[in-house]
C-alpha cells in the first residue's frame, strides 16, 4: 500500500489568534489514524497510509470550508511503498 505525505494551510490567516478554520483543520487531522503529524501556525503535515490521508483530506476541506476557511491549499506526496514492497515509479511493479 502507498504512503502518503500532505502538507496544508487554510486562509484567512490571523496573526492574534488561529480562526476556526484552522483549529478544526487541526482537530480533523489530529483525530485521524495517521503515523505523524506536525502542526505550525503556518503550515501542517500529516503521513499516513493512502486511505487514511485521503479520508482525513476529505473530512478536512469539508469541515474548514464550513467553518470558514476561503481557500485551502494541500499538498499530497507519495512517501512510501506499494503493497509489492518496491518504490513508488521503480517500474518493479510492472514486471
Amino acid at each position: 500500500m502507498q504512503r502518503l505525505r500532505v502538507e496544508f494551510t487554510t486562509e484567512p490567516f490571523d496573526l492574534e489568534e488561529a480562526p476556526e478554520h484552522a483549529v478544526v483543520a487541526r482537530e480533523v487531522i489530529e483525530a485521524a489514524d495517521l503515523d505523524a503529524v506536525d502542526v505550525g501556525p503556518f503550515g501542517n503535515t500529516a503521513e499516513g497510509g493512502a486511505d487514511a490521508v485521503l479520508t482525513a483530506v476529505d473530512a478536512l476541506l469539508r469541515r474548514a470550508l464550513d467553518a470558514g476557511a476561503t481557500r485551502v491549499s494541500l499538498q499530497v506526496n507519495v512517501i512510501g511503498e506499494t503493497e509489492s514492497g518496491a518504490a513508488p515509479g521503480t517500474g518493479e511493479d510492472d514486471k
